[in-house]
Protein backbone atom coordinates (compact mmCIF):
# COMPACT_ATOMS: atom_id res chain seq x y z
CA UNK A 1 0.00 0.00 0.00
CA UNK A 2 0.97 3.48 -1.32
CA UNK A 3 0.76 6.31 1.07
CA UNK A 4 0.62 9.47 -1.68
CA UNK A 5 -0.15 13.10 -0.48
CA UNK A 6 -1.71 15.58 -4.08
CA UNK A 7 -2.51 19.12 -3.91
CA UNK A 8 -5.56 19.93 -5.35
CA UNK A 9 -6.19 23.51 -7.31
CA UNK A 10 -7.61 24.84 -3.99
CA UNK A 11 -3.81 24.29 -2.43
CA UNK A 12 -4.89 22.05 -0.02
CA UNK A 13 -3.33 18.53 0.46
CA UNK A 14 -4.80 15.13 0.60
CA UNK A 15 -3.42 11.74 1.86
CA UNK A 16 -4.54 8.97 -0.53
CA UNK A 17 -4.02 5.18 0.16
CA UNK A 18 -3.15 3.94 -3.30
CA UNK A 19 -3.43 0.53 -4.05
CA UNK A 20 -1.38 -0.40 -7.64
CA UNK A 21 -4.35 -2.63 -8.56
CA UNK A 22 -6.49 0.60 -8.66
CA UNK A 23 -5.27 1.51 -11.67
CA UNK A 24 -3.01 4.64 -12.36
CA UNK A 25 -1.51 7.02 -10.10
CA UNK A 26 -3.43 10.61 -8.96
CA UNK A 27 -2.07 13.75 -10.57
CA UNK A 28 -0.48 16.86 -8.55
CA UNK A 29 0.99 14.15 -6.80
CA UNK A 30 3.79 15.67 -4.27
CA UNK A 31 5.15 12.42 -2.29
CA UNK A 32 4.94 8.88 -2.66
CA UNK A 33 5.65 7.04 0.64
CA UNK A 34 6.30 3.47 0.30
CA UNK A 35 6.83 1.63 3.66
CA UNK A 36 7.73 -1.90 3.52
CA UNK A 37 6.86 -2.47 -0.32
CA UNK A 38 6.90 -5.60 -2.11
CA UNK A 39 8.67 -6.21 -4.82
CA UNK A 40 5.35 -5.87 -7.08
CA UNK A 41 5.08 -1.87 -6.10
CA UNK A 42 8.51 -1.25 -6.25
CA UNK A 43 8.06 -2.41 -9.97
CA UNK A 44 4.98 -0.83 -10.59
CA UNK A 45 7.14 2.41 -9.61
CA UNK A 46 9.84 1.90 -11.71
CA UNK A 47 7.85 1.39 -15.06
CA UNK A 48 5.45 4.20 -13.83
CA UNK A 49 8.22 6.88 -13.53
CA UNK A 50 11.35 4.93 -15.21
CA UNK A 51 13.42 5.06 -11.50
CA UNK A 52 16.47 2.75 -10.79
CA UNK A 53 15.29 1.93 -7.13
CA UNK A 54 18.62 0.71 -5.24
CA UNK A 55 19.19 -3.06 -3.77
CA UNK A 56 18.92 -3.61 -0.34
CA UNK A 57 23.14 -3.96 -1.06
CA UNK A 58 23.29 -0.63 -2.63
CA UNK A 59 21.30 0.98 0.06
CA UNK A 60 23.74 -0.02 2.80
CA UNK A 61 26.96 0.94 0.88
CA UNK A 62 28.80 3.87 2.37
CA UNK A 63 30.40 4.99 -0.52
CA UNK A 64 29.54 8.67 -1.40
CA UNK A 65 28.69 7.62 -5.12
CA UNK A 66 25.78 4.88 -3.59
CA UNK A 67 24.41 7.27 -1.23
CA UNK A 68 23.56 10.00 -3.88
CA UNK A 69 23.19 10.53 -7.41
CA UNK A 70 21.65 12.42 -9.85
CA UNK A 71 20.61 11.72 -13.74
CA UNK A 72 19.18 14.25 -15.96
CA UNK A 73 15.53 13.61 -15.11
CA UNK A 74 16.10 12.12 -11.23
CA UNK A 75 18.18 11.95 -8.01
CA UNK A 76 18.63 9.49 -5.55
CA UNK A 77 19.78 9.68 -2.01
CA UNK A 78 20.48 7.04 0.44
CA UNK A 79 20.31 8.71 3.79
CA UNK A 80 20.81 7.17 7.29
CA UNK A 81 17.78 7.32 9.82
CA UNK A 82 18.49 7.40 13.87
CA UNK A 83 15.60 5.83 15.16
CA UNK A 84 14.88 5.61 18.93
CA UNK A 85 14.34 2.12 20.28
CA UNK A 86 12.11 1.50 23.31
CA UNK A 87 14.46 0.28 26.27
CA UNK A 88 13.76 -1.23 29.81
CA UNK A 89 16.42 1.46 31.38
CA UNK A 90 17.09 5.23 30.55
CA UNK A 91 19.75 4.22 28.11
CA UNK A 92 19.11 6.11 24.72
CA UNK A 93 18.96 2.95 21.97
CA UNK A 94 19.51 4.31 18.64
CA UNK A 95 18.68 2.04 15.43
CA UNK A 96 20.63 2.91 11.93
CA UNK A 97 18.75 2.41 9.00
CA UNK A 98 18.51 3.77 5.66
CA UNK A 99 15.89 5.17 3.87
CA UNK A 100 16.10 5.87 0.31
CA UNK A 101 14.84 9.47 -1.63
CA UNK A 102 14.10 9.44 -4.89
CA UNK A 103 12.80 12.62 -6.85
CA UNK A 104 11.61 12.94 -10.66
CA UNK A 105 9.25 15.01 -12.62
CA UNK A 106 8.80 17.62 -9.29
CA UNK A 107 7.48 14.20 -6.93
CA UNK A 108 9.59 12.72 -3.66
CA UNK A 109 9.50 9.47 -3.32
CA UNK A 110 10.89 7.53 -0.31
CA UNK A 111 11.51 3.70 0.01
CA UNK A 112 11.42 2.54 4.08
CA UNK A 113 11.46 -0.80 5.91
CA UNK A 114 10.69 0.73 9.30
CA UNK A 115 8.22 3.03 10.70
CA UNK A 116 9.50 6.68 11.82
CA UNK A 117 8.01 8.94 13.98
CA UNK A 118 9.49 11.82 11.72
CA UNK A 119 7.76 10.50 8.67
CA UNK A 120 4.16 10.95 10.90
CA UNK A 121 5.76 14.34 11.46
CA UNK A 122 6.08 15.51 8.06
CA UNK A 123 2.32 13.74 7.25
CA UNK A 124 0.82 16.31 9.80
CA UNK A 125 3.16 19.00 8.90
CA UNK A 126 1.98 18.69 5.34
CA UNK A 127 -1.74 18.45 5.90
CA UNK A 128 -1.67 21.78 8.31
CA UNK A 129 0.44 24.17 6.29
CA UNK A 130 0.20 22.49 2.44
CA UNK A 131 0.77 26.14 1.42
CA UNK A 132 4.45 25.40 2.26
CA UNK A 133 4.60 22.29 0.02
CA UNK A 134 4.60 23.38 -4.01
CA UNK A 135 6.51 20.29 -4.98
CA UNK A 136 8.44 17.48 -4.06
CA UNK A 137 11.44 18.83 -3.34
CA UNK A 138 9.81 21.13 -0.96
CA UNK A 139 9.05 17.60 1.30
CA UNK A 140 12.17 16.75 0.87
CA UNK A 141 14.08 19.92 2.01
CA UNK A 142 11.56 19.89 5.40
CA UNK A 143 12.57 16.16 5.52
CA UNK A 144 16.27 17.46 6.01
CA UNK A 145 15.12 20.13 8.15
CA UNK A 146 13.36 18.11 10.76
CA UNK A 147 15.98 15.17 10.49
CA UNK A 148 18.83 17.79 11.47
CA UNK A 149 15.87 18.52 14.58
CA UNK A 150 16.02 15.18 15.67
CA UNK A 151 20.03 14.57 15.51
CA UNK A 152 19.74 17.96 17.43
CA UNK A 153 17.93 16.56 20.15
CA UNK A 154 20.51 13.38 20.70
CA UNK A 155 22.98 15.24 21.30
CA UNK A 156 21.45 17.47 23.64
CA UNK A 157 20.89 14.13 25.10
CA UNK A 158 24.22 13.01 25.27
CA UNK A 159 25.18 16.64 26.85
CA UNK A 160 22.81 16.35 29.29
CA UNK A 161 24.20 12.50 30.08
CA UNK A 162 27.61 13.81 30.08
CA UNK A 163 26.94 16.61 32.83
CA UNK A 164 25.67 14.08 34.92
CA UNK A 165 28.21 11.77 34.41
CA UNK A 166 30.66 14.40 35.31
CA UNK A 167 29.02 15.25 38.81
CA UNK A 168 28.70 11.61 39.50
CA UNK A 169 33.05 10.90 38.92
CA UNK A 170 33.30 12.89 42.43
CA UNK A 171 30.22 11.36 44.09
CA UNK A 172 30.95 7.72 45.63
CA UNK A 173 34.12 5.57 44.73
CA UNK A 174 34.19 2.23 44.59
CA UNK A 175 34.52 -0.54 42.24
CA UNK A 176 30.82 -1.02 41.23
CA UNK A 177 30.99 2.70 40.50
CA UNK A 178 33.96 3.39 38.45
CA UNK A 179 33.06 0.36 36.22
CA UNK A 180 29.71 1.83 36.05
CA UNK A 181 30.54 5.65 35.10
CA UNK A 182 33.09 3.89 32.63
CA UNK A 183 30.29 2.05 30.80
CA UNK A 184 28.20 5.39 31.06
CA UNK A 185 31.03 6.84 28.98
CA UNK A 186 31.69 4.47 26.70
CA UNK A 187 27.82 4.42 25.65
CA UNK A 188 27.68 8.19 25.30
CA UNK A 189 30.57 7.77 23.45
CA UNK A 190 29.36 5.21 20.99
CA UNK A 191 26.19 7.17 20.47
CA UNK A 192 27.95 10.32 19.61
CA UNK A 193 30.10 9.01 16.78
CA UNK A 194 26.79 7.46 15.71
CA UNK A 195 25.12 10.48 15.44
CA UNK A 196 28.31 12.17 14.09
CA UNK A 197 28.32 9.62 11.28
CA UNK A 198 24.98 10.62 10.63
CA UNK A 199 25.07 14.35 10.58
CA UNK A 200 27.94 13.66 8.04
CA UNK A 201 25.89 11.83 5.22
CA UNK A 202 23.22 14.30 5.23
CA UNK A 203 25.96 16.89 5.02
CA UNK A 204 27.31 15.29 1.91
CA UNK A 205 23.65 14.54 0.78
CA UNK A 206 22.61 18.35 1.18
CA UNK A 207 25.81 20.18 -0.27
CA UNK A 208 25.05 17.99 -3.18
CA UNK A 209 21.30 18.97 -3.59
CA UNK A 210 22.32 22.60 -3.18
CA UNK A 211 24.86 21.96 -6.15
CA UNK A 212 21.72 20.20 -8.29
CA UNK A 213 20.05 22.46 -11.36
CA UNK A 214 17.11 20.92 -10.27
CA UNK A 215 16.00 22.73 -7.03
CA UNK A 216 14.48 25.64 -7.14
CA UNK A 217 16.13 29.07 -5.74
CA UNK A 218 13.89 29.50 -2.59
CA UNK A 219 14.39 25.39 -1.57
CA UNK A 220 18.57 26.02 -2.31
CA UNK A 221 18.11 29.02 0.17
CA UNK A 222 16.63 26.87 2.86
CA UNK A 223 18.65 23.85 2.23
CA UNK A 224 21.55 26.50 2.84
CA UNK A 225 20.02 27.57 6.40
CA UNK A 226 19.61 24.30 7.35
CA UNK A 227 23.08 23.29 6.53
CA UNK A 228 24.39 26.04 8.53
CA UNK A 229 22.91 24.91 11.34
CA UNK A 230 23.54 21.09 10.83
CA UNK A 231 27.14 22.47 10.99
CA UNK A 232 27.05 23.98 13.73
CA UNK A 233 25.96 20.72 15.40
CA UNK A 234 28.78 19.00 14.02
CA UNK A 235 31.08 21.20 15.95
CA UNK A 236 28.93 20.55 18.90
CA UNK A 237 29.39 16.59 18.31
CA UNK A 238 32.94 17.73 18.06
CA UNK A 239 33.03 19.32 21.53
CA UNK A 240 31.08 16.79 22.65
CA UNK A 241 33.69 14.18 21.53
CA UNK A 242 36.62 16.22 23.63
CA UNK A 243 34.57 16.51 26.54
CA UNK A 244 33.73 12.41 26.98
CA UNK A 245 37.15 11.93 26.30
CA UNK A 246 38.55 14.63 29.31
CA UNK A 247 35.29 12.67 31.50
CA UNK A 248 36.79 9.34 30.62
CA UNK A 249 40.42 11.13 31.58
CA UNK A 250 38.97 12.77 35.17
CA UNK A 251 37.79 8.90 36.17
CA UNK A 252 40.87 7.62 35.23
CA UNK A 253 42.92 10.21 37.48
CA UNK A 254 40.61 9.32 39.61
CA UNK A 255 40.86 5.70 39.70
CA UNK A 256 44.48 5.80 39.91
CA UNK A 257 44.36 8.35 42.80
CA UNK A 258 42.04 6.00 45.15
CA UNK A 259 44.52 3.04 44.27
CA UNK A 260 47.42 5.74 45.73
CA UNK A 261 45.84 5.53 48.44
CA UNK A 262 45.38 1.97 49.31
CA UNK A 263 48.87 1.73 47.90
CA UNK A 264 49.95 4.29 50.61
CA UNK A 265 47.85 2.87 53.22
CA UNK A 266 49.83 -0.61 52.64
CA UNK A 267 53.27 1.45 52.44
CA UNK A 268 52.59 2.80 56.01
CA UNK A 269 51.38 -0.08 57.82
CA UNK A 270 54.55 -2.14 56.23
CA UNK A 271 57.06 0.59 57.46
CA UNK A 272 55.06 0.96 60.91
CA UNK A 273 55.12 -3.14 61.50
CA UNK A 274 58.73 -3.42 60.24
CA UNK A 275 60.29 -2.39 63.76
CA UNK A 276 58.43 -4.47 65.97
CA UNK A 277 59.02 -7.46 62.59
CA UNK A 278 62.62 -6.72 63.43
CA UNK A 279 62.67 -6.91 67.48
CA UNK A 280 60.89 -10.06 67.50
CA UNK A 281 62.80 -11.52 65.09
CA UNK A 282 65.49 -10.74 66.94
CA UNK A 283 64.57 -12.54 70.13
CA UNK A 284 63.03 -15.25 68.25
CA UNK A 285 67.00 -16.34 67.52
CA UNK A 286 68.02 -20.00 69.72
CA UNK A 287 71.26 -18.08 70.94
CA UNK A 288 72.37 -19.67 73.98
CA UNK A 289 73.91 -16.39 75.45
CA UNK A 290 71.21 -13.83 75.08
CA UNK A 291 71.49 -11.71 78.57
CA UNK A 292 67.70 -10.15 78.12
CA UNK A 293 66.59 -13.70 77.88
CA UNK A 294 67.34 -14.04 81.87
CA UNK A 295 66.00 -10.68 82.52
CA UNK A 296 62.62 -10.50 84.68
CA UNK A 297 61.51 -7.55 82.72
CA UNK A 298 62.70 -8.28 79.35
CA UNK A 299 59.33 -9.45 77.91
CA UNK A 300 57.36 -6.32 79.08
CA UNK A 301 59.70 -3.88 78.12
CA UNK A 302 60.38 -5.35 74.96
CA UNK A 303 56.36 -5.05 74.56
CA UNK A 304 56.39 -1.86 75.06
CA UNK A 305 59.20 -1.42 72.83
CA UNK A 306 57.59 -2.48 69.58
CA UNK A 307 54.26 -0.98 70.34
CA UNK A 308 56.46 2.04 70.70
CA UNK A 309 58.54 1.42 67.46
CA UNK A 310 54.91 0.60 65.32
CA UNK A 311 53.23 4.10 67.02
CA UNK A 312 56.12 6.59 65.76
CA UNK A 313 56.45 5.85 62.38
CA UNK A 314 52.39 6.65 62.18
CA UNK A 315 52.68 9.88 64.31
CA UNK A 316 56.06 11.04 62.04
CA UNK A 317 53.87 10.21 58.56
CA UNK A 318 50.81 12.01 59.95
CA UNK A 319 53.31 15.08 61.08
CA UNK A 320 54.50 15.14 57.44
CA UNK A 321 51.46 14.81 56.23
CA UNK A 322 52.13 11.79 53.88
CA UNK A 323 48.89 10.03 55.99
Amino acid sequence: MLSIYTKADSGLVQKILFNIEDGVLPNNMLWVDSLYPTSDEMNYITNQYGLNIPTQEEREEIEFSSRYWEDSSSITINAHFLMRVASSNEDLVLLNETVTFMTTQNVLFTIRFNDFKIFEEMQNRILASPKNFEDGYDVLDKMFEVMVEKDADILEWIDKEARKLRVNILGEKNEYTSDKLLKGISSLQELNMRVRNSLFDKRRAMTSLIKSDKIDIDTKRNLTIVLKDLNSLVDFNVAQIHALDNIQTILANQINIEQNKVIKLFTVATMAMMPPTLIGTIYGMNFEVMPELKWDYGYPMVIIVMIISTILPVVIFKKKGWL
